[in-house]
């Protein structure tokens, strides 16, 4: 993954057993869009991570935010340790580029598991869950809030105007043609 930005945008340091620590130089809300293809590597290395209960280590991200005060961002939670274990597996989190695709990976994450509207885009497989590629290029392009969420308007914008537009314009009714 390339990454526009200088490598001083990003200070990685490691705060003791099992914890990182990420200083960054710009907010979340001016995190870069990520390639499609990225997102799509982190999706799947974070399923193949959880496979393997491998949680990873904790990891905080420090941003400044744009009122010029400093707030936390902790990965905590074993599942995101995990999958921010496996973004730093296919992008390094030592950059901006890196640290962008982490959180929209775990923004997805939430926007899946608490938007009603975003189950349509995700379906079940006997491999695991798939997340439809409209709703994954809108969150490689969508812009994130100071924390580090997904700006509504800006994801509904990058959707497709209709959920239909994805198969052709092709509306499901229910009832077979």
């Amino acid at each position: 993954m390339a990454d526009e930005y200088p490598s001083s945008s990003v200070e990685m340091r490691d705060n003791g057993p099992d914890h990182v620590l990420y200083r960054v130089a710009v907010p979340p809300a001016a995190m870069p869009p990520v390639p499609l293809k990225d997102l799509e590597a982190a999706w799947e290395a974070a399923r193949a991570h959880s496979l393997s209960a491998n949680w990873g280590a904790q990891r905080s991200f420090r941003f400044p935010t744009s009122d010029g005060q400093i707030a936390d961002f902790d990965v905590i939670d074993r599942d995101a340790r995990c999958w921010a274990g496996a973004v730093d597996d296919v992008a390094d989190l030592a950059t901006l580029g890196g640290i962008s695709l982490c959180l929209r990976l775990l923004a997805l994450v939430h926007i899946l598991a608490t938007a009603p509207w975003a189950k349509l885009y995700l379906s079940s497989k006997r491999d695991g869950a798939r997340v439809d590629r409209a709703l994954m290029r809108a969150a490689a392009r969508a812009d994130l809030t100071d924390d580090a969420r997904f700006d509504d308007a800006s994801l509904r914008r990058n959707l497709p105007a209709r959920f239909s537009d994805r198969d052709g314009g092709q509306t499901f009714t229910g009832v077979s043609a």
